[in-house]
């Protein structure tokens, strides 16, 4: 017979727990009517705040405005996709930076700290494609860390 640790127990909730999460995430009615970038990016202001414009299966697509620097972090188990929209993002690896112009992606693969910049003040828009359980700041916990993504 197998014994089940507390910590076992512990895990399988949070398992069931995030799962509950993306079903209804998921079950959410999609329509399917175009989404225009550049208007949802004129619906906010606030920088390092991503908002939520659509779910694909277990995906979300975010849109941010980033100005400076953010946070050191890595996702565990997910990886992200960031799309320029506008401006230049500097994506710090702690081995090299690689820049990424309008128009560009680049993929963060998961466990891969990273760190999003902006040079000289300038604001820069991205798309944002990851998992619906990937956490803001992975596994760091910081001011500008967001628990929740709004809707636009």
């Amino acid at each position: 017979m197998h014994e089940i640790s507390i910590a076992n127990i512990s895990i399988l909730n949070k398992i069931n727990y995030e799962n509950s999460i993306l079903q209804l995430k998921i079950n959410k009615k999609q329509h399917m009517n175009t989404i225009n970038i550049k208007d949802k990016l004129s619906l906010f202001n606030k920088n390092w705040h991503p908002h939520q414009i659509a779910i694909v299966d277990n995906m979300q697509v975010l849109l941010a405005k980033i100005k400076g620097e953010f946070v050191w972090h890595k996702h565990e188990d997910e990886d992200e996709l960031f799309q320029v929209i506008r401006g230049t993002l500097y994506m710090q690896f702690r081995n090299k930076i690689e820049v990424v112009t309008e128009g560009e992606i680049i993929v963060v693969p998961k466990g891969v700290e990273h760190n999003p910049k902006t040079k000289n003040g300038e604001e820069v828009h991205v798309l944002l494609f990851e998992k619906l359980t990937t956490a803001h700041t992975g596994n760091v916990k910081h001011e500008k860390t967001q628990t929740q993504y709004p809707e636009i």
